[in-house]
């Protein structure tokens, strides 16, 4: 069995490009950790940039890319289930398992085994919930979890009305349904994280965000909506499908959606960081590879970290 090498870092920090690097050295395969690159034809808003899957005109593997519909909801649990098989099919044929991403929810249940349970819906507490204002709903989902003692889930579970009801429905459900019952091993896993200046990592979002805008990403939620999918249904997603869907339907102006965008965006890369130090906090050793570095030295570094944990008892 391989040791599993894990690569995280907050948005627009290069972890994706980072992690094909080294699976181009090491002969690795890649498991995302992104909770909405799951989802077919949402590809600019996600930044899946699939591009640099390929290093020197090789095809890296990818893994949990484009396994769901665009409009459906996934969930940690299915995560979980999907990471697995993942895994095992990865080291089933002698490659190196690399996850990466920057969901540090998806990232922290695999790694420490979070026991869950399939959360259905309930159809009463959401229409006991409708109408209720985004506040009202965070209000009683701080609430909830402070009965529940959850940690286990971050504040972008509050950027819309629909996530925050699924988060309540989830919390509501924990407080009586006892969620050890399902066994998930914890994987034990060589940590590297790409760290981003402040300031580099603001610049870089706010010039992403122009590249994807002008490359088509409204016309890629256009066409989602054109196809059937709910207006709603996209808005569950947050940021970038949050807005420029708001964008679409005449909520916002183009200019409102910018600048709104692109304050979440650099709120969400902060939520992030945060995450990844509250790991740390857990006990998670994280060994922070500073993003200014030459690609070469980021990737020889990591692979002397894999390689280093590997000759430990």
């Amino acid at each position: 069995m391989k040791t599993l090498l894990t690569i995280l870092g907050p948005t627009a920090s290069g972890k994706t490009d980072l992690a094909a690097h080294v699976a181009r050295e090491i002969g690795g395969e890649i498991i995302s950790a992104d909770s909405r690159q799951v989802y077919r034809g949402m590809d600019i808003g996600t930044g899946k940039d699939l591009d640099d899957y390929v290093v020197d005109g090789k095809q890296i593997p990818y893994h949990l890319i484009d396994i769901r519909e665009a409009g459906t909801k996934y969930n940690l649990f299915q995560y979980q289930e999907d990471f697995l098989k993942a895994y095992h099919d990865i080291q089933s044929r002698g490659a190196q398992p690399i996850l990466c991403g920057g969901t540090g929810l998806y990232i922290e249940s695999v790694l420490k085994g979070y026991h869950l349970s399939p959360v259905p819906q309930n159809p009463e507490l959401r229409k006991a919930l409708e109408g209720k204002s985004l506040d009202e709903l965070t209000h009683m989902l701080r609430q909830l979890k402070a009965k529940t003692g959850s940690n286990m889930h971050n504040t972008t579970d509050v950027d819309s009305c629909q996530r925050a009801i699924r988060a309540i429905e989830i919390e509501t459900y924990n407080l009586d349904h006892p969620t050890d019952n399902r066994d998930f091993p914890a994987v034990d896993s060589v940590i590297v994280g790409v760290g981003i200046d402040r300031v580099a990592r603001r610049e870089k979002i706010t010039s992403r965000l122009r590249k994807r805008l002008d490359n088509g990403m409204v016309e890629e939620i256009r066409g989602i909506l054109d196809k059937g999918v709910k207006a709603d249904d996209l808005i569950y997603y947050g940021l970038e499908y949050k807005y420029v869907t708001e964008y679409v339907i005449g909520k916002l102006t183009y200019e409102e959606m910018f600048r709104q965008l692109e304050i979440a965006i650099h709120q969400f890369a902060k939520r992030q960081m945060t995450w990844f130090r509250g790991m740390e906090r857990r006990g998670a050793t994280i060994h922070w590879i500073d993003a200014a570095l030459s690609m070469e030295e980021k990737v020889k570094e990591t692979i002397r970290l894999l390689r280093f944990a590997r000759t430990q008892p």
